[in-house]
């Protein structure tokens, strides 16, 4: 059993950046895959990001490369997700969850085995 817990989430303008962190407890997170997901209003959850559990393999999607970066600390038990640039179309409830890498990897929303509660980004124009 895991816990996953979100923060960082916040108000930011057009062309600015925060900085997520998943706090991840419970039986071995070591051996899961985390992925960072986001739900804007009125849409389906979507995969944004993924670390592997070396945290040396990492996939974006196209929407967020080279704006955002995840990393993972191990021994700290975080994974972090910094998104520079942000745009309104970024707005949303941003979760992570843990699962394996192929579900991961796949943003497979139904095959992640566990998630947090989420924190809220809001991008202004």
């Amino acid at each position: 059993q895991l816990q996953l817990v979100e923060s960082g989430g916040g108000l930011v303008q057009s062309g600015g950046s925060l900085r997520l962190a998943c706090a991840v407890s419970g039986s071995n997170p070591d051996y899961y895959t985390i992925g960072w997901f986001r739900q804007a209003p009125g849409k389906e959850r979507e995969g944004i990001s993924c670390v592997d559990i070396s945290g040396e393999d990492t996939t974006y999607v196209d929407s967020v490369k080279g704006r955002f970066t995840i990393s993972r600390d191990n021994a700290e038990k975080t994974v972090n997700l910094l998104m520079n640039n942000l745009k309104p179309e970024d707005t949303g409830v941003y979760y992570c969850a843990a699962g394996t890498y192929y579900a991961c990897s796949r943003y497979d929303v139904t095959g992640m085995d566990y998630w947090g509660k989420g924190t809220l980004v809001m991008v202004s124009s």
